[in-house]
Protein backbone atom coordinates (compact mmCIF):
# COMPACT_ATOMS: atom_id res chain seq x y z
CA UNK A 1 0.00 0.00 0.00
CA UNK A 2 1.35 3.39 -1.01
CA UNK A 3 1.16 6.54 1.09
CA UNK A 4 -0.54 8.36 -1.80
CA UNK A 5 -3.44 5.89 -1.54
CA UNK A 6 -4.31 6.76 2.07
CA UNK A 7 -2.96 10.28 2.75
CA UNK A 8 -5.57 12.68 1.41
CA UNK A 9 -4.63 16.33 0.94
CA UNK A 10 -7.01 19.24 1.37
CA UNK A 11 -4.42 21.94 0.62
CA UNK A 12 -3.26 25.06 2.44
CA UNK A 13 -4.95 28.44 2.21
CA UNK A 14 -1.55 30.12 2.73
CA UNK A 15 2.02 28.98 3.46
CA UNK A 16 2.91 28.11 7.04
CA UNK A 17 5.64 29.98 8.91
CA UNK A 18 8.36 27.73 10.31
CA UNK A 19 5.89 25.07 11.48
CA UNK A 20 6.55 22.43 14.11
CA UNK A 21 4.39 19.29 14.13
CA UNK A 22 2.78 18.23 17.43
CA UNK A 23 1.24 14.77 17.62
CA UNK A 24 -0.73 12.67 20.11
CA UNK A 25 -2.46 9.34 19.58
CA UNK A 26 -4.92 7.49 21.78
CA UNK A 27 -3.78 4.11 23.01
CA UNK A 28 -0.54 2.90 24.57
CA UNK A 29 0.97 6.36 25.08
CA UNK A 30 -2.15 8.22 26.22
CA UNK A 31 -3.12 7.24 29.75
CA UNK A 32 -6.59 8.57 30.69
CA UNK A 33 -6.72 10.37 27.32
CA UNK A 34 -4.53 13.13 28.76
CA UNK A 35 -2.30 13.77 25.71
CA UNK A 36 -5.05 13.76 23.09
CA UNK A 37 -7.18 15.97 25.37
CA UNK A 38 -4.34 18.52 25.40
CA UNK A 39 -4.15 18.61 21.60
CA UNK A 40 -7.95 18.78 21.26
CA UNK A 41 -7.86 21.80 23.60
CA UNK A 42 -5.41 23.48 21.22
CA UNK A 43 -7.60 22.73 18.21
CA UNK A 44 -10.81 23.93 19.86
CA UNK A 45 -9.32 27.26 20.97
CA UNK A 46 -7.66 28.28 17.71
CA UNK A 47 -8.65 28.79 14.09
CA UNK A 48 -8.04 25.29 12.74
CA UNK A 49 -7.51 24.43 9.07
CA UNK A 50 -7.64 20.75 8.08
CA UNK A 51 -4.85 20.28 5.54
CA UNK A 52 -4.81 16.47 5.24
CA UNK A 53 -6.26 13.29 6.67
CA UNK A 54 -5.28 9.63 6.80
CA UNK A 55 -7.93 7.22 5.53
CA UNK A 56 -9.07 5.08 8.45
CA UNK A 57 -10.20 2.00 6.53
CA UNK A 58 -6.81 0.25 6.03
CA UNK A 59 -5.57 0.78 9.61
CA UNK A 60 -8.31 -0.31 12.02
CA UNK A 61 -10.17 -3.38 13.21
CA UNK A 62 -13.63 -1.88 13.50
CA UNK A 63 -14.72 -4.59 15.94
CA UNK A 64 -12.29 -2.96 18.42
CA UNK A 65 -12.96 0.69 17.60
CA UNK A 66 -16.45 0.83 16.21
CA UNK A 67 -17.76 3.68 14.06
CA UNK A 68 -20.71 5.64 15.42
CA UNK A 69 -24.01 6.57 13.80
CA UNK A 70 -25.61 9.94 14.47
CA UNK A 71 -28.31 12.13 12.98
CA UNK A 72 -27.19 15.39 11.37
CA UNK A 73 -29.13 18.69 11.31
CA UNK A 74 -31.33 17.35 8.49
CA UNK A 75 -32.08 14.12 10.39
CA UNK A 76 -29.93 12.18 7.94
CA UNK A 77 -27.96 9.24 9.30
CA UNK A 78 -24.20 9.85 9.28
CA UNK A 79 -21.45 7.39 10.14
CA UNK A 80 -18.46 8.79 12.02
CA UNK A 81 -15.25 6.80 11.58
CA UNK A 82 -12.03 7.05 13.61
CA UNK A 83 -10.26 10.14 12.28
CA UNK A 84 -6.65 11.16 11.90
CA UNK A 85 -6.74 14.73 10.63
CA UNK A 86 -3.65 16.86 10.17
CA UNK A 87 -4.53 20.41 11.15
CA UNK A 88 -2.72 23.73 10.76
CA UNK A 89 -2.95 26.29 13.56
CA UNK A 90 -1.70 29.78 12.72
CA UNK A 91 -0.25 32.26 15.20
CA UNK A 92 0.39 35.46 13.20
CA UNK A 93 1.54 37.42 16.26
CA UNK A 94 4.20 34.84 17.13
CA UNK A 95 7.26 33.42 15.43
CA UNK A 96 5.80 30.19 14.10
CA UNK A 97 2.72 28.17 13.22
CA UNK A 98 2.13 24.60 14.31
CA UNK A 99 0.71 21.49 12.68
CA UNK A 100 -1.20 19.20 15.03
CA UNK A 101 -2.56 15.70 14.82
CA UNK A 102 -4.74 14.21 17.54
CA UNK A 103 -5.59 10.75 16.30
CA UNK A 104 -6.18 7.11 17.07
CA UNK A 105 -3.37 4.57 17.30
CA UNK A 106 -3.82 2.16 14.36
CA UNK A 107 -4.24 -1.58 14.82
CA UNK A 108 -2.40 -2.69 11.67
CA UNK A 109 -0.08 -1.42 8.92
CA UNK A 110 1.99 0.68 11.31
CA UNK A 111 4.80 1.20 8.79
CA UNK A 112 2.41 2.75 6.27
CA UNK A 113 0.78 4.90 8.95
CA UNK A 114 4.17 6.22 10.08
CA UNK A 115 5.18 6.97 6.48
CA UNK A 116 2.00 9.05 6.14
CA UNK A 117 3.04 11.17 9.13
CA UNK A 118 6.57 11.60 7.75
CA UNK A 119 5.17 12.54 4.32
CA UNK A 120 2.91 15.20 5.88
CA UNK A 121 5.83 16.52 7.93
CA UNK A 122 7.98 16.92 4.82
CA UNK A 123 5.31 18.35 2.52
CA UNK A 124 4.30 21.00 5.08
CA UNK A 125 7.91 22.06 5.63
CA UNK A 126 7.98 21.27 9.35
CA UNK A 127 11.22 21.99 11.21
CA UNK A 128 10.73 19.46 14.02
CA UNK A 129 8.17 17.14 15.54
CA UNK A 130 7.03 16.93 19.16
CA UNK A 131 5.12 13.86 20.31
CA UNK A 132 3.14 14.26 23.51
CA UNK A 133 2.05 11.38 25.69
CA UNK A 134 0.94 10.33 29.14
CA UNK A 135 1.66 7.26 31.22
CA UNK A 136 0.52 5.92 34.59
CA UNK A 137 3.03 6.94 37.24
CA UNK A 138 3.56 7.15 41.00
CA UNK A 139 2.57 10.82 41.20
CA UNK A 140 0.00 12.29 43.62
CA UNK A 141 -3.09 13.97 42.20
CA UNK A 142 -2.47 16.86 44.63
CA UNK A 143 0.60 18.09 42.73
CA UNK A 144 1.18 19.44 39.23
CA UNK A 145 2.83 16.47 37.49
CA UNK A 146 6.27 16.64 35.92
CA UNK A 147 6.64 16.72 32.14
CA UNK A 148 9.67 14.69 31.06
CA UNK A 149 11.40 15.25 27.74
CA UNK A 150 13.54 12.86 25.73
CA UNK A 151 14.92 12.56 22.21
CA UNK A 152 16.75 9.99 20.11
CA UNK A 153 18.61 12.82 18.34
CA UNK A 154 22.07 13.05 19.99
CA UNK A 155 22.52 16.74 19.05
CA UNK A 156 19.12 17.66 20.47
CA UNK A 157 19.84 15.63 23.60
CA UNK A 158 23.09 17.52 24.19
CA UNK A 159 21.66 20.94 23.30
CA UNK A 160 18.50 20.68 25.40
CA UNK A 161 19.90 18.57 28.23
CA UNK A 162 17.35 15.84 27.51
CA UNK A 163 17.77 12.14 28.08
CA UNK A 164 17.89 9.58 25.30
CA UNK A 165 15.21 6.87 25.63
CA UNK A 166 16.50 3.81 27.46
CA UNK A 167 13.22 1.87 27.62
CA UNK A 168 13.22 -1.66 26.24
CA UNK A 169 10.03 -3.66 25.81
CA UNK A 170 6.70 -3.56 24.03
CA UNK A 171 5.80 -0.21 22.53
CA UNK A 172 3.10 1.73 20.75
CA UNK A 173 3.08 3.32 17.33
CA UNK A 174 4.62 6.50 18.79
CA UNK A 175 7.69 4.46 19.72
CA UNK A 176 7.87 3.19 16.14
CA UNK A 177 7.55 6.77 14.91
CA UNK A 178 10.46 7.94 17.06
CA UNK A 179 12.66 5.23 15.53
CA UNK A 180 11.58 6.23 12.02
CA UNK A 181 12.24 9.92 12.75
CA UNK A 182 15.74 8.98 13.84
CA UNK A 183 16.30 6.98 10.64
CA UNK A 184 15.06 9.91 8.54
CA UNK A 185 17.19 12.33 10.63
CA UNK A 186 14.16 14.43 11.57
CA UNK A 187 14.52 16.48 14.79
CA UNK A 188 12.05 14.96 17.24
CA UNK A 189 11.25 15.44 20.92
CA UNK A 190 9.00 13.31 23.09
CA UNK A 191 7.17 14.97 26.00
CA UNK A 192 5.52 12.70 28.54
CA UNK A 193 3.49 13.53 31.63
CA UNK A 194 2.75 11.25 34.55
CA UNK A 195 -0.83 10.43 35.54
CA UNK A 196 -1.67 9.09 39.03
CA UNK A 197 -1.89 5.33 38.56
CA UNK A 198 -4.35 4.85 41.42
CA UNK A 199 -7.03 6.90 39.66
CA UNK A 200 -7.50 4.37 36.87
CA UNK A 201 -8.86 5.99 33.71
CA UNK A 202 -10.44 8.99 35.47
CA UNK A 203 -9.88 12.25 33.63
CA UNK A 204 -6.93 14.31 34.76
CA UNK A 205 -7.05 17.80 33.17
CA UNK A 206 -4.21 18.94 35.44
CA UNK A 207 -1.87 16.64 33.48
CA UNK A 208 -3.21 17.94 30.15
CA UNK A 209 -2.58 21.50 31.36
CA UNK A 210 0.99 20.55 32.34
CA UNK A 211 1.63 19.28 28.80
CA UNK A 212 0.16 22.43 27.27
CA UNK A 213 2.22 24.64 29.57
CA UNK A 214 5.41 22.88 28.49
CA UNK A 215 4.45 23.10 24.82
CA UNK A 216 3.88 26.83 25.25
CA UNK A 217 7.37 27.23 26.72
CA UNK A 218 9.06 25.13 24.05
CA UNK A 219 7.21 26.34 20.94
CA UNK A 220 6.66 29.95 21.90
CA UNK A 221 2.94 29.95 21.01
CA UNK A 222 -0.02 30.37 23.40
CA UNK A 223 -1.86 27.19 24.43
CA UNK A 224 -4.49 28.78 26.72
CA UNK A 225 -3.84 26.11 29.33
CA UNK A 226 -5.25 28.43 32.00
CA UNK A 227 -8.72 27.86 30.59
CA UNK A 228 -8.61 24.33 31.99
CA UNK A 229 -8.61 25.70 35.54
CA UNK A 230 -12.32 25.10 36.15
CA UNK A 231 -12.10 21.49 34.95
CA UNK A 232 -8.95 20.99 37.03
CA UNK A 233 -10.71 22.13 40.20
CA UNK A 234 -13.76 19.97 39.50
CA UNK A 235 -11.73 16.82 38.95
CA UNK A 236 -9.41 17.59 41.87
CA UNK A 237 -12.46 17.64 44.13
CA UNK A 238 -13.67 14.32 42.71
CA UNK A 239 -10.23 12.77 43.19
CA UNK A 240 -10.04 14.10 46.77
CA UNK A 241 -13.42 12.59 47.58
CA UNK A 242 -12.45 9.20 46.15
CA UNK A 243 -9.19 9.05 48.12
CA UNK A 244 -10.71 10.30 51.41
CA UNK A 245 -13.03 7.30 51.52
CA UNK A 246 -10.09 4.92 52.07
CA UNK A 247 -7.57 5.49 54.90
CA UNK A 248 -4.94 3.35 53.18
CA UNK A 249 -5.31 5.32 49.96
CA UNK A 250 -5.02 8.57 51.90
CA UNK A 251 -1.77 7.44 53.57
CA UNK A 252 -0.45 6.26 50.22
CA UNK A 253 -1.08 9.67 48.62
CA UNK A 254 0.69 11.37 51.54
CA UNK A 255 3.72 9.13 50.95
CA UNK A 256 3.68 10.02 47.24
CA UNK A 257 3.55 13.72 48.12
CA UNK A 258 6.72 13.45 50.20
CA UNK A 259 8.57 11.65 47.43
CA UNK A 260 7.27 14.06 44.78
CA UNK A 261 8.42 17.09 46.75
CA UNK A 262 11.87 15.54 47.14
CA UNK A 263 12.15 14.92 43.40
CA UNK A 264 10.97 18.47 42.66
CA UNK A 265 14.27 19.74 44.02
CA UNK A 266 16.12 17.89 41.26
CA UNK A 267 14.28 19.37 38.28
CA UNK A 268 15.63 19.30 34.72
CA UNK A 269 16.33 22.75 33.14
CA UNK A 270 13.43 25.17 33.44
CA UNK A 271 10.84 25.54 30.69
CA UNK A 272 12.29 28.92 29.70
CA UNK A 273 15.79 27.46 29.34
CA UNK A 274 14.46 24.54 27.32
CA UNK A 275 12.48 26.85 25.03
CA UNK A 276 15.46 29.13 24.36
CA UNK A 277 17.72 26.20 23.51
CA UNK A 278 15.09 24.63 21.26
CA UNK A 279 14.62 27.84 19.30
CA UNK A 280 18.41 28.16 18.95
CA UNK A 281 18.64 24.58 17.71
CA UNK A 282 16.00 25.20 15.04
CA UNK A 283 17.67 28.47 13.98
CA UNK A 284 21.08 26.82 13.71
CA UNK A 285 19.72 23.94 11.61
CA UNK A 286 17.67 25.90 9.07
CA UNK A 287 18.75 25.23 5.47
CA UNK A 288 19.11 28.99 4.82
Amino acid sequence: MEVADVLMWEGLSAPLRRPVMVLALTGWFDAAGVATAAIEHLIQHNAAEVVASIDSDPFYDFTQIRPEIRLDEDDERVIEWPTNEIIALRFPEFSRDIVVMSGVEPHIRWHTFVRCVVAAYSRLGCEAIVTVGASADTVPHTRTPFVVGSTVDPQLARTLGLSRPSYQGITGVVGVMQTEFEREELPAISLRVGVPHYLGNAEHPQASAALLRQLEHVLGVPTRHGELEEEMERWRSLHDDAVSEDDRALRYVQMLELEFDRRAEELIPSGDDLAAEFQKFLDDNRPD
